[in-house]
C-alpha cells in the first residue's frame, strides 16, 4: 500500500478501507496545525496507477479465491470484506468531481463489497463543487464527509488563517444538506483564545443549530513548538485558555446546541473522554462537565494534559 507520512483518520472510520488518494493539505496555512509537517511537500495527488495498485493488493488479500482457500488450509479466520472506504489525506474532496467519480468506480471494481465512501474536506472544497456535482458524488457513494470546522467564531478563524468564515460554513454545509451528503464536524476547543471561549462556543452553536451535522467531535487545542501559533504566543499576539475555561467552553456549547446530534470528546487530546446524544444524554454530559469544572480544577486538569502530551 502507498502511504505518505502519518495516516490520519477519524475514530469512526476504524473499520474502513484506508486508501491514499492525496497526501498533505492544499491549504497548509492554519497556524495551529502540525499534522503534515512530516511530509516533504505541501500537497500531491496520488497517480491513478498507485491507487489501482493498492486496490489490487486489497483485492488479493481479502477477495482472491486462493486467499480464502489458504486461510481454510491454515486454519486462519476468513476476512470480512470492507463495507466502506475512507480516502486519506487532509482534504481529498478538493479533487475535481470527475476524478472523485473515477476513484469511486475503481474502488467498486476491485473491492465490490464497498458501498460508501468518506474523506476529510475543507469548507473551500465544497464551494468548488456545483449542486449537480454534489448530487453526482452522493449518487456515487460519497455519503459523508469529515470537516474540521474548528469553530463558528469568524474572528478566531481569521486569526488562525483557516481560509473561510463562519458564514462560509453555514452556506456550504447547507448545500451538503440539500445534496443529502452527511457530515461530521471537528470542533477545536480553545481556538478562540483566553477569555473568548464562551463567545466562541456561543457562535459555534448558533451556526450548528442551523445545520444538520451527524456528529460534533471536540478536540482540545494542543500547541506545539513547531507551529506558527506558538510563535504568535511568543510575540504576545495570542494567549491560551486555561484548562478550566476550555471545559466551560464545552459546557456552553452543549447547553446552546438544540439539534439532534452526537457529541464526542474522545480523542487523545481530551483528558477526560465524553460521548453522548444531545437528545438523550445532554443533562448527563452537562453534569460531567460541571463536575470537571468544580471538583477537578485547573491544576489537576493541567497535569492530565501534560501527561497526555508525553504519551
Amino acid at each position: 500500500m502507498h502511504f505518505t507520512g502519518t495516516v490520519w483518520r477519524p475514530p469512526y472510520e476504524a473499520d474502513s478501507l484506508l486508501l491514499e488518494v492525496t497526501a498533505g493539505c492544499t491549504h497548509h496555512k492554519c497556524k495551529f496545525c502540525t499534522l503534515y509537517d512530516d511530509i516533504p511537500f505541501p500537497f500531491k495527488m496520488s497517480p491513478m496507477q498507485d491507487i489501482t495498485s493498492d486496490l489490487l493488493e486489497i483485492q488479493t488479500l481479502y477477495y482472491h479465491p486462493m486467499t480464502s482457500q489458504a486461510n481454510k488450509l491454515t486454519g486462519q479466520p476468513q476476512r470480512e470484506g470492507f463495507k466502506r472506504a475512507f480516502l486519506t489525506g487532509a482534504n481529498p474532496f478538493v479533487l475535481q468531481s470527475e476524478r472523485l467519480l473515477k476513484i469511486a468506480a475503481r474502488i467498486y471494481e476491485y473491492v465490490p463489497t464497498v458501498k460508501t465512501i468518506g474523506c476529510f474536506a475543507r469548507i473551500t472544497d465544497i464551494k468548488q463543487k456545483t449542486e449537480e456535482e454534489l448530487l453526482a458524488l452522493r449518487d456515487a457513494g460519497y455519503t459523508s464527509l469529515t470537516i474540521g470546522m474548528e469553530t463558528g467564531d469568524t474572528d478566531a478563524l481569521q486569526f488562525m488563517n483557516k481560509g473561510y468564515t463562519a458564514q462560509d460554513i453555514l452556506e456550504q454545509c447547507k448545500r451538503l444538506d440539500a445534496a443529502n451528503i452527511s457530515y461530521a464536524f471537528f470542533y477545536l476547543t480553545g481556538i478562540s483564545g483566553v477569555g473568548k471561549g464562551v463567545l466562541g462556543a456561543t457562535r459555534t452553536a448558533d451556526i450548528c443549530n442551523q445545520l444538520h451535522p451527524k456528529l460534533i467531535g471536540a478536540n482540545m487545542l494542543t500547541i506545539y513548538p513547531n507551529s506558527e501559533l506558538y510563535q504568535e504566543i511568543q510575540r504576545g499576539n495570542w494567549k491560551e485558555e486555561r484548562e478550566v475555561e476550555k471545559y466551560q467552553e464545552l459546557q456552553v456549547l452543549i447547553k446552546r446546541l438544540n439539534i439532534p446530534v452526537q457529541f464526542a470528546a474522545m480523542g487523545a487530546s481530551n483528558a477526560i473522554p465524553m460521548y453522548g446524544s444531545l437528545t438523550q444524554d445532554k443533562e448527563k454530559l452537562l453534569m460531567t462537565l460541571e463536575h470537571i469544572i468544580t471538583q477537578i480544577g485547573e491544576e489537576q486538569l493541567r497535569e492530565y494534559r501534560t501527561h497526555l502530551r508525553h504519551l
